[in-house]
């Protein structure tokens, strides 16, 4: 019996050592610090240019058909400021924009030569029509001279809507009206100080004439308006466009690589190869003409 006890405690001796063989060895688990938390790139901002234009390129509907391009492919917003050719220049020589582009080139010329400017390029052209009411009380239609036929409009004192808002179509009307030898006055000359739009919708209303930039009077014909083109054709009603870059002089806020990054894309072959075909699918015929110098250069 004694035997067996001793027996039954080496056994559980051997055992337990046998155990406490086989438990791993204490280690210490080293510690690390939390890894850095990955730098997510922040979205880059889009940059902001200011272009201040003429109405036309923005009822006609342009500016929205090329604009995008620029603004996905140089990751830039285009505000535009939609007013006259002459506000627009004035907001140039304020510094309160930095590109224009617009339509009255004695204008044009005359802010480069004040130093407002510092870069001018040619970049499109269409026309300006007469538009009346199909009726014609004034009897214009058959004539093929706006000079004529602003003389008869102040002779039948016919119902006339004018831009009244120093425009480019309000300056082309005044030069007509000059040489026209008349200073349009009375009831039946009203200065609307509104855009060409506006003024489509109010001579529209009112049976009356006005003066349009074609681009803006076809875009209007399919909103309804009736009026119809009465005269067209004559040297005098050829209206070109350009876009000039502001003098960075003006302040520190002109963004002047930009518009000049924002000239190179308008006047190239791309750009203006979607401005020949702005109305086409619409209209059987571009609203405006490129003109650029790589355009005209490439289609000599």
């Amino acid at each position: 019996m004694e035997r067996r006890t001793i027996w039954t405690f080496l056994t559980l001796t051997l055992v337990l050592a046998l155990v406490a063989g086989c438990k791993p060895a204490s280690t210490s688990v080293p510690t690390f610090p939390p890894p850095a938390p990955t730098d997510t790139p922040k979205p880059v901002e889009s940059r902001k240019l200011i272009l201040a234009t003429t109405t036309s390129t923005q009822d006609s509907g342009l500016l929205d058909f090329i604009l995008p391009d620029f603004e996905q492919r140089f990751n830039v917003q285009v505000d535009v400021v939609a007013v006259g050719t002459g506000q627009a220049i004035k907001l140039g020589e304020d510094g309160n924009a930095d590109v224009l582009l617009v339509h009255a080139r004695a204008q044009e010329d005359a802010f480069m030569a004040a130093g407002h400017g510092v870069r001018r390029e040619d970049v499109m052209y269409n026309d300006f029509v007469i538009v009346g009411p199909a009726a014609d009380p004034a009897g214009i239609k058959s004539l093929t001279s706006a000079v004529e036929a602003f003389q008869k409009l102040a002779e039948s004192q016919a119902t006339f809507i004018s831009r009244g808002d120093d425009s480019g179509t309000h300056v082309k009307e005044k030069e007509i009206w000059q040489k026209a030898g008349v200073e349009p006055a009375g009831d039946w000359y009203i200065s609307a100080g509104q855009g060409m739009g506006e003024v489509l919708t109010m001579a529209d209303e009112q049976q009356a004439y006005t003066l349009s930039d074609r681009g803006t009077y076809l875009a209007r014909t399919l909103e309804g308006i009736e009026l119809e083109i009465l005269v067209e054709g004559d040297p005098i009603l050829f209206n070109p466009y350009g876009v000039i870059a502001v003098n960075p002089n003006k302040g520190p806020h002109i963004k002047a690589e930009l518009a000049n990054t924002f000239i190179d894309w308008l006047i190239s072959l791309p750009t203006q190869e979607k401005i020949a075909e702005f109305g086409v699918d619409k209209f059987g015929s571009p609203l405006f003409t490129p003109n650029s110098a790589p355009w005209r250069e490439a289609h000599k």
